[in-house]
């Protein structure tokens, strides 16, 4: 709807989005995430990009939910999911 937010990751769009509407964000999900590697982590990555066009929560918060919500077995994988958080907000572009 008009004042909207919008991201997409430009992978397999051939036409960009031209609505004036709304506000308009591109993050590189896909590439970034194999770029490390690990494809496992694209949701993060949008997830940062989000958080930092929409800040309803701190990264911080999103650590100790994971924290509290992963079994202890997969804690290994907090740091890398928070450097994909981190590497959303980092490559986050703003169309319009």
């Amino acid at each position: 709807k008009p004042g909207g937010t919008l991201i997409f990751d430009p992978n397999g769009i051939v036409k960009e989005p031209s609505r004036t509407d709304i506000n308009i964000y591109k993050i590189e999900a896909t590439r970034l995430a194999a770029e490390q590697g690990q494809p496992k982590i694209f949701n993060m990555i949008v997830l940062g990009a989000f958080l930092k066009a929409k800040p309803i929560v701190k990264i911080e918060n999103v650590k100790r939910g994971l924290e509290k919500s992963l079994p202890e077995r997969h804690h290994h994988m907090i740091p890398m999911n928070i450097e994909a958080l981190e590497l959303g907000e980092k490559e986050l572009v703003t169309v319009r």
